[in-house]
């Protein structure tokens, strides 16, 4: 595998002994987060609502940063209809 990506076999093996990322952490926490809120509102919130709720629990994270990790997780908002 390594010779047909053109890759030196020990830089894989580093690359595979490298620890995860702060920012791969800390969107592992809050993907968390934001699964259990989407859950608690009974799968209905969309990214803008979360993002709000993150923000009142004191989180700092950006919009298109909560829709990315709800993208990651397959988490859907619901669409209401117009009556």
């Amino acid at each position: 595998m390594c010779r047909v990506l053109e890759v030196h076999p020990s830089g894989y093996y580093a690359w595979r002994r490298r620890p995860e990322s702060d920012r791969a952490l800390e969107d592992k926490r809050l993907s968390g987060l934001i699964e259990k809120f989407w859950k608690e509102s009974g799968k209905v919130y969309g990214h803008r609502k979360l993002l709000q709720i993150l923000r009142d629990a004191g989180e700092h994270c950006g919009r298109h940063r909560v829709l990315r990790l709800m993208r990651r997780a397959g988490l859907r908002g619901k669409i209401s209809r117009r009556r």
